[in-house]
């Protein structure tokens, strides 16, 4: 029987689920997995957490699986384990697949590691979880090996061009044939709509606009949907996603991060070494669910554990209050803002112990703020009112782990009535930790037709840069916003001539919001422009007709793939074509030095082309 199956590939957790591809029954996957050494168990989740176990650490049988040996450990042991060990521990590869500082095709993680310790890339760190997962479902259905279903993987919506096609050739690294990408937002109103299939229309009621925000361990995502009325009584609503958040590493693990270093001060103690550090993360991470639950204890013990002494003597216990932990995560994360406030615009934090470069400004709510205000034209457009500055939503989806704590949502919600003078309606969801592999299996059946779909094509826009008149810095619009997945834009209008035998270089850009450019646009740089790796290529001639040093007018092709993976190309003008593909520059250089020299674009010289 073949299936569908949704994969979270979560930056914390990862979750399976699938249906039948004939009817619509979703239901969660246990993927099994080490649980402690010598010891597999099904868990409805996978820690996203991967384990490089020094040779004799464990004993023979210790690390076996139903369908091989554990190496590198992935999972529910992995993170026990890493917690003790941690600069043998690789978390949180998701964030680090995006991260356009580092080659994410080296070995860098885990990144507080020694040199001479064993290190994978983000890229492989990926495709040893999504391996995981391949192999744990092909040992459960051997009539079905996962290669051979339709398999969704969810990334973040801010994710991307570069880190979309990681995730897809990480895919196809772990075994999976050709993947298809849907957003985590969009996945997670996915599984609403599967909810309430059949009364959408009563439970939406006079809703235009839905607001989703998404908190997961590693990054915050926002996405607006519109919601249109039936086209007959009787019928269910129309939805399409009109606009996604940009990239926003911000999540839970930053939490955790801050209570662990309310404890170390609390206690007293100094710095701590990578691994006193990671314990005390792990401590703290599970105060903070504790205390920010539905029936919270007045207060939680944490142990401070430092190195080289006796147990007794090296820790040190401190008690995190609730009152304390509300002041930290509630007034630190979740403010009560006023609708005007905005993120502070200091650009990325400074790279932390982890080496990710977090947002500088911690308060999720200026965020989502900065995001209602600049996609406030579409939300009116979609039927929203406009209150402050900041499109209102009819109602907010609340998805990721984070909400699991009932005083964050509390919170949120005071945040919409102080903003917009009355409460946002709450969308009920069914799990806050599974809702978005639920939602891709969801997805997947909607594609054959067994559901209700969302449309909205490509989430931003992309750009390539070009030198105009004087040095002026520019960009030429190359896919627009809401280009269907499967579509190629030919710019043949916008001729360049560059020079054979010499690589070139274009900078690359993407923007989710502020510039509803048409193809072949071209814009000034700005500030709504978020900078990408830069697109390179060997213009090396073909053996008919060209020699090196010649220039040739060429034009750029882009295509959106299914998976929304974006390919760029330089074709000639002269016939028959012949056409270079454009990689992405992955070295992790600066994004300055990655700069190319650019002549005038549309008009002559090389546009973009570094020689």
């Amino acid at each position: 029987m073949r299936r569908v199956v949704g994969i979270d590939l979560g930056t914390t957790h990862c979750a399976v689920a699938a249906s039948p591809a004939d009817r619509a029954e979703v239901r969660l996957f246990p993927v099994p997995q080490l649980v402690a050494p010598g010891e597999v168990a099904p868990r409805r989740l996978l820690p996203s957490a991967l384990y490089l176990p020094a040779e004799g650490e464990f004993a023979p049988g210790d690390l076996a699986l139903p369908w091989g040996e554990a190496r590198p450990m992935v999972g529910e042991a992995a993170l026990a384990r890493g917690a003790r060990v941690p600069q043998r521990l690789v978390v949180s590869a998701k964030s680090w697949l995006v991260h356009g500082g580092v080659n994410r095709r080296a070995a860098v993680l885990p990144w507080s590691a020694p040199d001479d310790a064993p290190k994978l890339s983000p890229f492989d760190a990926t495709a040893r979880i999504l391996e995981h997962l391949r192999a744990a479902w092909d040992h459960a259905h051997p009539d079905a090996p996962l290669a051979e279903q339709d398999v969704v993987i969810t990334v973040p919506a801010s994710f991307d061009a570069v880190a979309r096609e990681l995730t897809v050739e990480a895919a196809r690294a772990a075994g999976l044939a050709e993947p298809a990408l849907l957003e985590e937002p969009q996945a997670a109103f996915y599984d609403f709509l599967g909810n309430h299939e059949g009364r959408l229309g009563e439970v939406l009621g006079a809703a235009r606009v839905v607001l989703v925000v998404d908190v997961g361990g590693g990054t915050t995502d926002l996405t607006l949907v519109r919601v249109t009325p039936p086209a007959e009584e009787g019928g269910e609503p129309g939805f399409e996603r009109i606009a996604v958040g940009g990239h926003l590493l911000l999540g839970g693990d930053n939490m955790d991060a801050a209570l662990a270093h309310r404890a170390r001060e609390a206690a007293g103690v100094g710095e701590l070494d990578p691994t006193e550090w990671g314990r005390l993360v792990q401590a703290a991470r599970a105060a903070k669910e504790a205390l920010l639950g539905e029936k919270p204890p007045e207060q939680v013990i944490v142990a401070v554990q430092r190195r080289g002494s006796r147990l007794v003597g090296g820790t040190r216990s401190v008690p995190l209050r609730r009152d304390e932990v509300e002041r930290v995560v509630l007034d630190g994360f979740f403010p009560l803002t006023d609708p005007g406030e905005r993120p502070a615009r200091r650009g990325r934090a400074a790279l932390t112990t982890l080496g990710l470069p977090y947002a500088s400004d911690p308060a999720v709510p200026r965020h989502v703020a900065g995001f209602l205000a600049r996609h406030a034209a579409e939300a009116r457009e979609a039927g929203a009112r406009v209150v402050a500055g900041l499109a209102r939503p009819d109602a907010v989806l609340l998805n990721g782990g984070v909400f699991n704590g009932a005083a964050l949502v509390r919170r949120l919600d005071a945040v919409f009535a102080r903003w917009f003078g009355e409460p946002v309606p709450l969308l009920a969801h069914g799990s806050l930790d599974t809702a978005v592999a639920r939602g891709a299996a969801r997805f997947a059946l909607a594609r054959r037709g067994l559901g209700t779909a969302i449309t909205g094509g490509a989430g931003r826009a992309w750009y390539v840069g070009v030198a105009g008149p004087g040095g002026a810095n520019r960009a030429i619009c190359v896919v627009p916003r809401g280009l269907d997945e499967g579509a190629t834009v030919d710019l043949r209008d916008r001729p360049l001539e560059l020079v054979l035998g010499t690589p070139v270089r274009f900078p690359l850009y993407a923007s989710t919001g502020g510039h509803p450019d048409e193809p072949g646009a071209i814009i000034e740089v700005d500030d709504e422009l978020e900078r990408l790796p830069a697109v390179r290529t060997a213009l090396r001639p073909p053996e008919r007709g060209m020699e090196p040093g010649q220039a040739v007018p060429v034009w750029l092709s882009a295509h959106l793939s299914e998976q929304g993976v974006l390919g760029l190309s330089l074709v000639t003008v002269a016939l028959p074509p012949v056409r270079w593909r454009l990689a992405f520059d992955l070295s992790g250089e600066d994004a300055e030095a990655r700069e190319g020299a650019a002549g005038e674009a549309g008009a002559g010289k090389g546009g973009g082309a570094e020689k």
